[in-house]
């Protein structure tokens, strides 16, 4: 788990089923020409059982779609393969390895992520593809909009930490703030993004090679 998520570890029960609402903007800095991407904006401080449905994953045109998700541990995804051809969806990241093995077109496989954890996912048929999973300990967080704008509700009175994360960012952004039962807060966060490439090794730790994308592994 990365160092700045180590404060979902904190466990203190919801207060309320009716809690307050967070709303707020996510102002984006990016490098001229860089390419955008979903922003998960979450509250940690607090732990709450997943009660939503399987988040979805498409693979399509050899991308993750989308490529960054929040999801409440406990829940699972699912990969559906939409391409004409074979990938093989699987994880290095310590905390959740998992290999998924190459199926075809119109078959779905998924697995369930029990802890909270950031988890990198990849194909090992096509380099290119690379999605990340941010499993979180409670059910407040969401999207951005696309104009960077989010509205977080049912956040149990407290003060809490909110943070705001992009694949594309240096590092994530948080601040504190209280809540109270059946108000409303507000807040801002500023994101800086910088110029990524998403490399990484196949999933037995090798570089890709030509070709491999043709070979049905599995």
């Amino acid at each position: 788990m990365r160092a700045w998520l180590a404060a979902i570890a904190v466990t203190l029960s919801a207060l309320s089923a009716a809690g307050g609402t967070i709303t707020g903007t996510v102002k984006v800095t990016r490098p001229e020409g860089g390419e955008s991407g979903p922003i998960l904006v979450y509250v940690v401080g607090f732990a709450e059982s997943a009660t939503e449905p399987d988040v979805v994953i498409q693979q399509h045109g050899k991308r993750f779609v989308p490529d960054l998700v929040g999801l409440t541990a406990g829940q699972a995804v699912a990969f559906p393969n939409g391409d004409p051809f074979l990938h093989n969806v699987f994880s290095p990241t310590d905390t959740r390895r998992f290999d998924l093995g190459s199926y075809e077109k119109g078959q779905t496989r998924s697995r369930t992520f029990p802890e909270p954890g950031v988890i990198d996912v990849y194909c090992n048929i096509h380099p290119e593809m690379s999605a990340t999973i941010v499993v979180l300990p409670n059910r407040r967080h969401v999207i951005a909009k696309g104009d960077g704008s989010f509205t977080i509700e049912g956040v149990p009175p407290g003060t809490w930490t909110v943070f705001a994360y992009s694949r594309r960012a240096a590092h994530p952004v948080s601040v504190k703030i209280d809540v109270g039962n059946g108000a409303s807060a507000s807040i801002e966060l500023a994101l800086d993004e910088v110029q990524r490439e998403f490399k990484h090794e196949n999933k037995f730790g090798e570089k890709y090679r030509a070709g491999d994308e043709y070979r049905p592994t599995h």
